[in-house]
């Protein structure tokens, strides 16, 4: 099992849940709302110690898409070595931020987080790679509806 330490940075603050046993990922609570260039910040209120090998991962909960917001860098990918408050960032798709329209409040969960092994990776330099029946065929080529 992995272990991951969690700071506590306020009194407040509270740690990740499960929303049921067989959840794939944690619920996290907001701990401070802030605003900040049109976008709402919020605070998780703790930082985290995440072994050497691996990442954690925020996404949206699914509660989003009843909001006209989305996370900013939708996915999140904390390092290992960072050591400060986990924030989450999202941002209106109307444009403008209206108070009554707010998704989250403090101590209200407002997104998830999940841990990924790193892998060691290689890049090799070569003059070509193999061919392929796509080839160099983009976004929507490979003809499955």
């Amino acid at each position: 099992m992995l272990q991951v330490k969690f700071k506590k940075l306020s009194s407040s603050s509270k740690l990740p849940v499960k929303g049921s046993l067989e959840a794939a990922c944690w619920d996290v609570y907001a701990n401070s709302i802030t605003f900040q260039n049109n976008k709402m910040v919020i605070g998780l209120g703790f930082s985290t110690e995440i072994p050497v090998g691996y990442k954690a991962v925020v996404v949206p909960r699914s509660n989003l898409v009843k909001h006209n917001w989305v996370l900013n860098n939708s996915v999140g990918i904390i390092d290992s070595d960072y050591r400060g408050e986990w924030k989450v960032f999202l941002t209106p798709l109307e444009g403008k931020l209206i108070d009554n329209a707010l998704p989250y409040g403090v101590g209200d969960r407002c997104a998830q987080i999940y841990f990924e092994k790193v892998l060691d990776i290689e890049f090799i330099e070569v003059e070509e790679v193999n061919e392929t029946d796509r080839g160099a065929g983009g976004f929507g080529s490979s003809g499955i509806k």
